[in-house]
């Protein structure tokens, strides 16, 4: 029961963050900071992997080392948006970032469709054939392309904000 409900809220969460990822992608794509999105993004993404620690296993997996990379390309997604307020190389480390942790997600929702889905399962039973291949790959080709795309076009920085307090409107004015 208890493996159930967790199994539940890891997809719902997985779910979200991926749904959450693509309102990002499209904020990045057409130079839009949506702050909102992108907390739950962030969030989401890092419940998706802290919660896919959570199931019984007795041995290290390949899901392990994407969870482990997937928390290592968000803490410096996090640390670039909101430590470094996206200023500088931190903007293009920001959605590079994001970008991959997003790809992850999907990754693991690819490999997941394969195992549990019967259709894609009788296509690629041990995830080794050309639909499964084949899919990986333009997934991935996709995803460079729009990570390339993103880095070009998003060029919203945020001001930080000590920047805030040390504008007066006397200074403002008189300089």
């Amino acid at each position: 029961m208890i493996l159930t409900i967790l199994t539940l809220v890891h997809v719902a969460i997985s779910l979200a963050g991926i749904l959450f990822g693509f309102v990002v992608l499209y904020g990045l794509l057409t130079d839009r900071r949506f702050d909102g999105w992108t907390a739950f993004f962030l969030g989401t993404t890092v419940a998706t992997s802290v919660t896919g620690f959570f199931f019984p296993v007795h041995r290290f997996m390949p899901s392990h080392a994407v969870g482990i990379l997937s928390l290592l390309v968000l803490a410096i997604a996090i640390y670039a948006r909101y430590a470094r307020h996206l200023i500088g190389a931190w903007r293009k480390t920001y959605v590079i970032s994001a970008i991959v942790a997003l790809y992850f997600n999907v990754f693991v929702a690819i490999v997941q469709a394969f195992a549990k889905v019967p259709a894609l399962n009788n296509l690629a039973p041990t995830q080794s054939e050309p639909p499964f291949k084949f899919t990986q790959l333009t997934v991935l080709l996709l995803f460079v392309a729009l990570g390339i795309a993103a880095v070009i076009r998003f060029r919203k920085e945020a001001m930080p904000a000590e920047t805030f307090t040390s504008v007066t409107p006397s200074t403002a004015t008189n300089p």
